[in-house]
């Protein structure tokens, strides 16, 4: 099973908030999901970010891949970051 990192639309029209999701890759993008990693919020400047770093460490240890977005979005939190200094460590 493929799991990825994705963004899961919520919020009413035109006023979109997502949550950040570890999902099966062949689910919708609205549909179900594994495990909630944290939530962002666009419309607030600046853009509201909320993540769990710990599930978010342990899903991309786990092998999942993070789409454009949410890979973005992480390396602006300093998760990926983190992430590639214990790849780094671990070999």
């Amino acid at each position: 099973m493929a799991v990825k990192l994705r963004l899961k639309r919520m919020g009413a029209k035109q006023r979109p908030f997502y949550r950040i999701v570890a999902a099966d890759s062949r689910s919708p993008r609205d549909g179900r999901f594994i495990e909630l990693v944290g939530t962002y919020n666009p419309i607030t400047k600046p853009a509201e970010v909320k993540i769990n770093e710990e599930v978010a460490l342990k899903w991309l240890q786990n092998g999942a891949i993070p789409t454009d977005t949410v890979r973005s979005i992480l390396s602006k939190e300093g998760i990926m970051a983190k992430y590639a200094a214990s790849k780094k460590a671990g070999k």
